[in-house]
Formats: C-alpha cells, sequence, structure tokens
C-alpha cells in the first residue's frame, strides 16, 4: 500500500514550476520612471515560460511598489497575466507583498479564476481557501499549493493593553509558525487522499513572503522591516518537512534559508537600488519527476526576444549579444566561484552521495575592471542557466534562470582620481547608444566645494546619466544640513527623523523612546491597506 512515507521514491509525473517575486511594478529609482525595464522584464518571462514549458507560475508577492499602483503599473499586471494564461503555462499563483494591497489584489480575484490565475491577498479566515489542489488539462493533480501571502500583525496576533514589546515578537512568530503549520495538516490531508486514488507523489508547494533569519539584503533596496522588533527572527524550521520547496519573496537577494536546498528566495528580477547593480538577477526553475535536463546551460535564446519586443533597448541588447562571446571567455578566466547560488551565503555541508545530489557552481559576473571599490559596467556575459540543486531520491532539481540586464547600473565610489579614473576604463570605450545610470559616492577626505560640477565635467558628453552624487564627508560631519541638490526623496523615513532629532537639539537619553515611537507609527501607515473599506 502506497502511504506518504514511502512515496517520495516514486516517480512524479513531471511537473515544471517557475518561482519569481519582487517585481515592484511602478517603482522609481531616484525619481526615474522605469516602465519600460519592467515591460521588458515582463516580456522576457512570458517568452521563458514558453522556452521552458513551465506549467506553474509562482509569484511570492510585492507585485507592485505600493498599495495604490499607477494604471500603467496595472496595466502591465493585467496585460501579462492576459498573455500568459493564453501560454502553455496552466496556472498562475500569485500572493501578496508587504508593498502590495490585499483588498487591491483580492478585488479580481473571482474573475481572474476563470484564466487560472489564483490570487490570495489575505490571508484567509478559512485556511482551506489557502491550500491549493492544482489540475492539469487532464485533470490529473499537478501538485498541491500552499498559498500564504505576508501574514500581517493583524492576521497573526491579538494585541492586548499593557502588552511588552518581547511578548508582541513572541505572539507574532507564534502566529506565523501557527498558521504554517495548519496549512500544512491541510495540505498532508490531501496530499494522502490524492496519493491513495493516484499511486504516486504529489508535490506540496509553499508560499511566503517573510524576512528569514539570516537574510542578506542590500543598503538600499528598500526592504522594510516587516514586523517591529521581530526583525530575522523567522528560521526555517517553522516549515513543516511534508512542503517539498518553499517559494519565498520579500528579500532582493537570491539565497536559500538555513541551508536548505528546497527553501529559498528568488530575489527581485530587477536591481532596485545601486546597491544590487552587481547581482546577477534571477527565476527560478522548480522540476520535478522524470524530467530532462536539456534545460540548456547555456545563455538564454530569450534574451533577444525580449530586447526584440522593446525597441528602445533593442539596439543596447543587440550589442550585448554581439560581446557574450568575448566577455564570457574574459569572465571565467577571473571569476571567483561561489557554491551558493549566485553569492556565497549559508555555505552547506558537501553530501558525499553525488548519486543524491549535484552542486554545480555558479560564477559571479565580475569583470577584469573591477577594484576594491568599484564594479564594472560588465555586460551580460554570464546570463546562463545552472543547476543549483539536484536530488534524484525524490527526482527533484532546482535551476537558476538569469534574467539578462535591461539598463546597466553602476555605483562608483572613491576619491576624485579614483573617480576618473573608472570613467576613463568603464564609459569611455563604450559605445554612444549604450545608457548606463550611476551612482557617485566621494569618500575622500579633501574638502570639494563644486563636488557636482566636477562629477559632471567628468561625465560630459559620455553614455551616462548621474542620477545620485553623495558626498560621505558632508553626509557624516553635517547630518542636519542638506546638499544644495538633495531633496526629500533623496531621504527614508528615518533619516528624516533624525534629522528632527538632532535639529531641534533632542537629549540622547530621550532619543531612543521616540525612535520606538516613531518606528511603530511608521509600521503602521506602511501596513495600512488604503485600498480596504
Amino acid at each position: 500500500m502506497l502511504t506518504p512515507a514511502n512515496t517520495k521514491s516514486i516517480p512524479a509525473k513531471p511537473l515544471t514550476i517557475l518561482h519569481t517575486s519582487d517585481w515592484h511594478l511602478g517603482r522609481r529609482l531616484y525619481g526615474r520612471m522605469r516602465y519600460n525595464e519592467f515591460e521588458a522584464f515582463l516580456h522576457w518571462l512570458e517568452t521563458t515560460i514558453d522556452e521552458q514549458n513551465v506549467d506553474i507560475l509562482i509569484v511570492a508577492g510585492d507585485i507592485f511598489d505600493t498599495m495604490t499602483p499607477s494604471n500603467r503599473a496595472q496595466a502591465l499586471y493585467y496585460e501579462f497575466l492576459g498573455r500568459v494564461s493564453k501560454s502553455c503555462c496552466e496556472h498562475i499563483v500569485i500572493v501578496a507583498g508587504n508593498h502590495d494591497s490585499p483588498t487591491f489584489l483580492d478585488a479580481p480575484s473571482n474573475v481572474l479564476k476563470f484564466l487560472n490565475v489564483h490570487v490570495i491577498g489575505t490571508a484567509c479566515e478559512d485556511l482551506n481557501d489557502e491550500v491549493l489542489v492544482l489540475n492539469d488539462t487532464d485533470g490529473a493533480p499537478h501538485c498541491i499549493i500552499a498559498a500564504v501571502p505576508y501574514l500581517r500583525d493583524r492576521d497573526v496576533r491579538s494585541s492586548s493593553a499593557g502588552e511588552s514589546a518581547d511578548s508582541k515578537d513572541a505572539n507574532v512568530i507564534k502566529g506565523i509558525r501557527a498558521h504554517y503549520d495548519d496549512v500544512a495538516s491541510i495540505a498532508k490531508a490531501k496530499q494522502a487522499q490524492l496519493i491513495k486514488s493516484h499511486q504516486r507523489h504529489i508535490p506540496i508547494i509553499a508560499t511566503g513572503h517573510l524576512f528569514a533569519a539570516g537574510g542578506t539584503t542590500t543598503e538600499d533596496d528598500g526592504v522594510r522591516e516587516l514586523y517591529v522588533g521581530s526583525l530575522g527572527k523567522i528560521s526555517a524550521d517553522m516549515f513543516d518537512e511534508a512542503f517539498d520547496y518553499v517559494a519565498l519573496g520579500h528579500l532582493h537577494v537570491p539565497q536559500r534559508v538555513g541551508g536548505q536546498e528546497h527553501i529559498r528566495y528568488s530575489g527581485s528580477p530587477m536591481p532596485m537600488g545601486f546597491g544590487e547593480a552587481r547581482q546577477q538577477k534571477q527565476v527560478l526553475l522548480v522540476q520535478f519527476g522524470d524530467v530532462k535536463n536539456d534545460f540548456s546551460e547555456r545563455k538564454s535564446a530569450s534574451n533577444t526576444t525580449a530586447a526584440s519586443s522593446m525597441p528602445q533597448l533593442t539596439d543596447t541588447v543587440t550589442k550585448i549579444e554581439k560581446s557574450v562571446e568575448k566577455a564570457a571567455k574574459k569572465v571565467a578566466s577571473q571569476a571567483t566561484d561561489f557554491m551558493d547560488d549566485l553569492f556565497g551565503f549559508d555555505e552547506p555541508s558537501v553530501n558525499d552521495n553525488k548519486d543524491e545530489m549535484v552542486k554545480t557552481a555558479v560564477i559571479e559576473n565580475t569583470s577584469a575592471n573591477q577594484d576594491e571599490h568599484n564594479q564594472s559596467l560588465s555586460i551580460d556575459a554570464a546570463t546562463t542557466n545552472k543547476i543549483l540543486y539536484r536530488n534524484d531520491s525524490n527526482q527533484m532539481q532546482i535551476i537558476s534562470l538569469a534574467i539578462p540586464k535591461f539598463q546597466k547600473l553602476a555605483q562608483i565610489s572613491g576619491d576624485l582620481a579614483s573617480i576618473h579614473q573608472y570613467i576613463d576604463k568603464n564609459i569611455q570605450s563604450l559605445d554612444a547608444t549604450d545608457s548606463i545610470w550611476l551612482e557617485v559616492i566621494y569618500t575622500g577626505d579633501e574638502v570639494i566645494s563644486e563636488l557636482h560640477e566636477h562629477i559632471q565635467s567628468m561625465v560630459d558628453g559620455l553614455p551616462c546619466e548621474v542620477l545620485k552624487i553623495k558626498n560621505t564627508r558632508t553626509y557624516n560631519k553635517v547630518l542636519n544640513q542638506q546638499q544644495t541638490s538633495e531633496t526629500l526623496q533623496d531621504l527614508n523615513e528615518a533619516e528624516v527623523f533624525e534629522r528632527c532629532l538632532t535639529t531641534h537639539n533632542i537629549p540622547d537619553e530621550q532619543k531612543s523612546s521616540l525612535r520606538d515611537a516613531y518606528d511603530q507609527i511608521v509600521y503602521n501607515l506602511q501596513h495600512e491597506d488604503t485600498q480596504a473599506e
């Protein structure tokens, strides 16, 4: 008799899932609109779904950058869903993130169901509604999805008067764990019924939008602390062992959780700040069953397809394609190997049984022109699909599909001499049709009275645009004085508040309690669903 305990050895029906998250449609970068990039990515994703014969697409939260997305951001979203619903992809599962309005996402959910688009914006009162059994076109079960959205404070905790901060934190974590335990129990019960009737393993895939313990972020990625005071306390052991894969969103750096291969962040598909400029962005392909390994460990052919669908980006990407062969050799000879996805996080112990797991090193996209301060403007030579994990015992593998860069970004740091040297080496030789956005961080000791003019003179006539110039000397020594060109858009909420504390000469002994109160106010504002009645 086949039971859930021994079904891992039974070949599952071939199934391909694509995991992505954190699109942040509508997000700006220092005031610059990025709709062309968003559109190019969605076209690339649509092409990739067709090329890889994806059965199920999972978007693990933060579809939009704000709870009140613009009309253009909404148009990109709905047009994409409409196109993909007509493709080989049989189901799309979307859960809300902390940036999304739960009620806004939920509003058209009943209509989208007719397109096999399953949207969970708000944590369901009946948790059975979060556990989806997805069938193929023949009516046979593909898998079970525990579609858990971002769990807001009110979803997992009942507040009480006089409750301490530590007690609040503990109750939040307890509530999140209980939520996942309950949906896991429902999913396992459904799985047992399906195993009994179909005599094969039916995978369970969970989703989540949260900050896991040990998670890595970058300085300017906009990732918010989800629960005041409890940042980083959600650990890998809160996910039931019955989950074959956990598709997470919120952190923009692709990474595993707690060294567990099957619990992963796909990361954001585009750099959300200059701190992410060096990252090779990715989506994750998760395959179950007797899958073929001809998924193509090669430069993705969809790079060209995506570019051709965006006329304004065609010239740049065409030049990238022409240079790939030459740059790939250069990168391969000088790059550093990392054993965990696209970064060196959380190195696991190596499994001695090679039949159980095959790990493939991924080469970081690094150029010969990179120094200790600055990354080069290397082209996308390493846009290669890589097997990150394979387990032959349960016939599962995870593949990283590299996303091409649709807008070049670079962050330059140093004194005037090193900044000038970098520009000479990396930008002077670029074609005039290239478009590069720069963030320049001046770290020199010399006082430069007209820093902006100096930087602008260096890039005058070059194919680049300086979006931001930071003077760390000014930032560190004159905290409460804004630079001439500085605007509120350049500062986050915490920086504005800190300047207010300094300007009004608040005593140090009072600052801590004021910061705590301010953090709670900002948290409440960020989590208020402005789309709700």
